[in-house]
């Protein structure tokens, strides 16, 4: 448990430097079983810690295609034989996220993507599994599987704050990405080499999706500020009432907030399987019971936050002014670039949403739709059309009425 806690919480360079330099260089407790104890492949230990050695392939099984009443990671209670439906010994999945701020690292309204990790059921963990699938072009590999869409947006939402989107992405692939039984090579009909690659970033991604920290932090009114401060408690509460009441791991540097994992069992192969939430296995929060800082991306800074208000409806004629629509309450504009003239077509750009009330700026628009007089305000793309204009954020186009 010594280096589990030395590589998990040591994460400030995004590289699990010191320890994981050692562990990353060594041969994995699975390749080593695979080597000495082959004369035991048909050995498993309960509650999904068995080990890698021990799997049985069907040859014309597709894991991605076909599982048939798969059972939940870490939850059996005998041996499993078919590990490209069951994932072992790493059934504990973590989806983990980064909040940087120096530097900064995605944008100011979001958590970004540290990884997908398969701990074992005990909080401990294999790494580095298979060196001869340690591929060092993600990128190409993403792209030639017509994942272009994918690679996009992993360039906003999955990078490092101390090196190269692309080594950062082999780095998670070869550490961690190689040890899910679930992708290994035998688990494709007519594998082709690098076939499990997209299947693991996609699969990642679309969990990170699933997994918007910035909003369900912002409805507890949980917001990044210099100067507020927050409670375990209160962090807890506002993540694990959106995941069934199961806790999270909170990291903490410095006494900032500035990273969160969170735990899956899996029915099924990560491909097709479905994600239960889980509570933490193995690792202790690094944040303070009380005095949590949550600090805004940038030098803008920020300042305490106040109660949340759903933002009025809001309607926009064909003759409406560039960046301004009409509300039975408060009125909003963008702060858009470039900025259009009064009279001109409807504006387009990228900006933020102010909200005014009486002539004067009273706060803006976060992401998940709510009006706050103070906070990080969420980036909105305004983009021109026949009739008017589509407002959208990072989620999809915001809905509205346009009135003829």
């Amino acid at each position: 448990m010594a280096q589990v806690d030395e590589v998990h919480n040591g994460l400030a360079s995004h590289f699990d430097t010191g320890w994981s330099d050692i562990t990353d260089n060594m041969p994995s407790i699975r390749s080593l079983f695979a080597f000495g104890l082959s004369a035991l492949a048909n050995v498993q230990s309960v509650f999904g810690l068995q080990n890698a050695v021990t799997r049985q392939f069907s040859q014309d099984l597709s894991a991605s295609a076909t599982c048939t009443s798969p059972q939940l990671s870490c939850h059996n209670t005998s041996a499993v034989a078919d590990l490209c439906c069951f994932n072992a010994p790493g059934g504990e999945l973590l989806q983990t996220q980064f909040w940087d701020t120096a530097p900064v690292t995605g944008p100011s309204d979001s958590w970004t993507i540290h990884g997908l990790w398969p701990d074992n059921c005990d909080g401990t963990y294999d790494s580095s599994c298979d060196p001869s699938r340690a591929y060092t072009n993600i990128t190409q590999i993403l792209q030639a599987a017509g994942a272009n869409d994918l690679v996009s947006y992993m360039q906003t939402y999955w990078v490092s704050n101390s090196g190269t989107p692309e080594s950062f992405w082999e780095h998670e692939w070869s550490k961690h990405g190689t040890c899910i039984s679930t992708l290994d090579p035998n688990c494709y009909t007519s594998y082709q080499p690098t076939e499990e690659v997209p299947d693991f970033f996609n699969r990642t991604v679309n969990l990170f999706k699933s997994l918007p920290s910035y909003e369900w932090l912002s409805e507890a009114g949980i917001v990044p500020s210099s100067s507020a401060t927050y409670t375990t408690a209160q962090i807890q509460a506002a993540l694990s009432k959106n995941r069934g009441g199961h806790q999270v791991y909170l990291g903490c540097q410095s006494g900032a907030l500035n990273e969160i994992w969170y735990f899956f069992n899996v029915q099924g192969s990560i491909q097709t399987g479905t994600f239960e939430a889980s509570d933490l296995v193995g690792s202790k929060s690094t944040c303070p019971s009380t005095g949590i800082k949550y600090l805004p991306k940038g030098n803008g800074g920020g300042s305490s936050p106040t109660s949340a208000a759903p933002l009025p409806d809001t309607s926009t004629t064909a003759s409406l002014k560039p960046s301004t629509t009409k509300s039975s309450g408060p009125s909003t504009t963008t702060s858009a670039a470039p900025s259009p003239t009064s009279g001109g077509p409807s504006f387009s750009g990228k900006g933020t949403l102010n909200v005014i009330t009486s002539g004067s700026q009273t706060g803006c628009i976060i992401s998940g739709g709510t009006w706050y007089t103070s906070g990080t305000c969420a980036g909105f793309t305004a983009t021109t059309s026949d009739d008017g204009f589509t407002l959208s954020s990072r989620k999809g186009d915001c809905a509205s009425s346009v009135a003829p």
